[in-house]
């Protein structure tokens, strides 16, 4: 299906130019079951991408724009009293019937609606006046922040940022590919050129494959090393979680599959490491007087931890 994942690539680039690594990277995530955070300045395209990946891969999508104003009920819904029949009635939230919800500027709702989301995030399902109800499969979030502008926002608190798979910035274009976005659209629209290329029905069986990829004992040795490796650093207050861990199995799955192999290695693990775990460390007093970031203690984790690959002659 290599063939088609490109397809899909190509029609997204149709929208965010120059941008092919973080188009990928998005699509791994998707494709490994997981949400995604893109966490940049305003301007860069982040709704745009997430717009975008719905349309290529045929998913049915809705948008929520985050203010402070909105409430829970917005999100999973809410029930109302019928007179006629004497019952209540389940009125659906935004996140019912979708695939792939956008929730953009995340950081703008109360704590309160940030909290709606944590079931629906983990669970795939929403719990209102004691009855749940399922959503549907596959079920997506990709939420944008920005990390400039901070009047109004909140923090989003980390069992919520712990939830996201991967945590990605698009970053300025360079040079080229602005003067392309420039000429592309003074008179249209790329987003309405973009043509869906896989059915939802496709993306189902390639998460299935993805889930398929085996992962040797060597390989779950090394994740599990690097995740206690983050915890014990002096320079790390909180490290990786045990969800952490799983996610970063998870997404190392979906870089193997996309790369075209049916089983894990080190590489893959490393590739994908600081994408899925640097958003889930905090620093220590002591890390953050060094002036350390999330980042630059995770490469030094990547090079104390023993690569299984080294091991394996490769």
């Amino acid at each position: 299906m290599r063939s088609e994942l490109e397809a899909v690539v190509s029609e997204v680039e149709k929208a965010v130019v120059g941008k092919r690594a973080v188009i990928e990277k998005t699509l791994m995530a998707m494709l490994a079951d997981g949400h995604v955070l893109l966490d940049d300045i305003p301007g860069m395209g982040k709704t745009t991408l997430a717009i975008a990946l719905a349309h290529a891969i045929g998913l049915s999508s809705r948008r929520i724009q985050f203010t402070p104003d909105v409430l829970p009920s917005d999100i999973v819904g809410f029930s109302i009293y019928e007179k006629v029949s004497g019952d209540f009635i389940y009125r659906p939230g935004v996140l019912n019937g979708a695939n792939l919800v956008l929730c953009d500027e995340i950081n703008r709702a109360s704590a309160r609606t940030q909290s709606a989301l944590l079931e629906a995030m983990e669970e795939r399902q929403v719990t209102v006046d004691g009855t749940t109800y399922p959503l549907e499969k596959p079920f997506l979030i990709i939420a944008t922040q920005n990390n400039v502008g901070t009047s109004g926002t909140q923090i989003l608190p980390y069992a919520q940022i712990d939830r996201f798979l991967v945590r990605l910035s698009l970053g300025y274009p360079d040079h080229e590919s602005q003067i392309a976005m420039l000429r592309d659209r003074r008179q249209s629209d790329p987003l309405k050129e973009i043509r869906p290329v896989l059915s939802k029905e496709d993306f189902l069986r390639m998460q299935e494959n993805v889930h398929q990829v085996t992962v040797r004992e060597n390989v779950l040795d090394y994740i599990s090393r690097l995740s206690i490796a983050s915890r014990e650093h002096e320079m790390i207050e909180i490290g990786i979680s045990p969800r952490g861990a799983l996610y970063l199995c998870r997404t190392a799955m979906g870089k193997a599959w996309m790369d075209g192999r049916d089983y894990v290695t080190g590489a893959d693990v490393r590739d994908v490491f600081l994408d899925v775990c640097a958003h889930r460390v905090i620093l220590s007093r002591k890390g953050i007087s060094d002036g350390m970031t999330a980042a630059l203690l995770l490469q030094e984790i990547l090079g104390a931890v023993e690569n299984p690959d080294r091991r394996a002659g490769r």
